[in-house]
């Protein structure tokens, strides 16, 4: 037997007897998959008050050779029945069909009856993704309806539509053109100057004109024009924040000082997306979290606070022994991510924090 023939064998249902979520996701699957394995464990193994009913099934299950995609997909046709002992016959009724992947799905489908949910309205927005962001919008029929008829006039026939349409509700939005008036604003981006500290040492020492400073709106000075900045461009509102390889956010020197928003402000130039794997919310729409919790005695520092999401700030797990969702730990000045198990993942998103910028070296 080949080592491919030995895996398809061994995914079926009594590869989940024992079945470790956190351990799966470390291993490499992905998490959708690590989830529809943990709602298969539950089914067939996890306590249930239709014990005799869940022995059948787990026996029918393996007797079938049910590949565990086949059975994450009945799982999730039984969703839309409520009752439990009801999704319990039908699964053993779809038990005993030996099927392919997509018969056994036509055949769910004519068992489970679809339920038709009303659409959420909302609005989303997607990762960027080469310079551009998806935006979804979920709406009352009537409000798109006009949406789409302002945006609609006096397109190009010669043209695709699409990036007309765009251009018009950018028009739109922004308040500009035939839409002259009071519109979403463009941000005024406040660069602030990211500076090791030691090349801020040799700059002040007088020994610093050739070293090359990084600002955070992508543009770059010397040591000598940083020097000479409270009479160049940005006046009195350029900000400075230093780093230490080691210890991360150091200060942020400025003019006037407002101790929150200075913290805010290095955290965000620390960390500039949340730093929990894959989620895309950038630093400024985050909440300051407390890494040691402050009703565990951790201080409002630097290097006790993190920006998060409000999603993951308030599933952060904040107390030490509890290894359930994964917390924020302060690495080598980096706000990192560690998995329940205790391993250090980082959110490779938005790779451009300061201590990435300055030390990438060194991490």
């Amino acid at each position: 037997m080949t080592p491919f023939q030995t895996m398809i064998r061994g995914m079926t249902v009594d590869t989940l007897d024992g079945f470790d979520r956190d351990a799966a996701i470390e291993a490499g699957f992905a998490p959708t998959k690590a989830r529809a394995w943990e709602k298969l464990h539950r089914t067939y193994f996890g306590p249930t008050k239709f014990t005799k009913l869940q022995r059948i099934a787990r026996e029918k299950a393996r007797a079938g050779k049910f590949s565990l995609d086949q059975l994450a997909m009945i799982e999730e046709r039984l969703k839309n029945i409520e009752s439990p002992k009801r999704r319990m016959v039908v699964r053993l009724s779809l038990l005993d069909a030996r099927l392919t992947y997509a018969a056994l799905q036509r055949l769910a489908s004519k068992l489970i009856p679809k339920k038709s949910q009303p659409p959420k309205r909302q609005m989303t927005f997607s990762k960027s993704r080469n310079g551009t962001r998806t935006v979804s919008i979920t709406a009352d029929e009537r409000d798109a309806a006009d949406l789409e008829h302002a945006v609609s006039q006096d397109l190009d026939p010669s043209q695709p539509a699409a990036p007309q349409m765009l251009e018009n509700f950018l028009a739109l939005m922004r308040g500009n053109g035939e839409h002259a008036g009071a519109g979403v604003p463009y941000a005024d981006p406040r660069p602030i100057v990211v500076v090791p500290v030691e090349e801020h040492c040799k700059i002040l020492g007088g020994h610093g004109d050739d070293t090359l400073l990084g600002l955070t709106d992508g543009t770059t000075m010397t040591g000598a024009e940083y020097l000479q900045t409270r009479a160049g461009q940005y006046g009195l509102g350029l900000e400075v924040g230093l780093f230490h390889p080691q210890e991360g956010a150091v200060n942020l020197y400025r003019e006037e000082r407002f101790a929150n928003q200075k913290q805010r402000d290095l955290a965000r130039l620390t960390t500039p997306v949340c730093p929990v794997p894959d989620c895309r919310h950038g630093a400024d729409s985050c909440q300051i979290h407390h890494i040691t919790a402050w009703k565990h005695g951790g201080e409002t520092n630097l290097a006790n606070l993190a920006p998060l999401c409000r999603y993951h700030n308030g599933v952060n797990d904040d107390d030490p022994k509890r290894k359930k969702r994964g917390r924020i730990e302060n690495v080598g000045g980096i706000p990192t991510w560690v998995s329940p198990r205790g391993f250090h993942v980082p959110n490779s998103h938005h790779p451009f924090g300061a201590m990435q910028l300055l030390f990438s070296d060194r991490l």
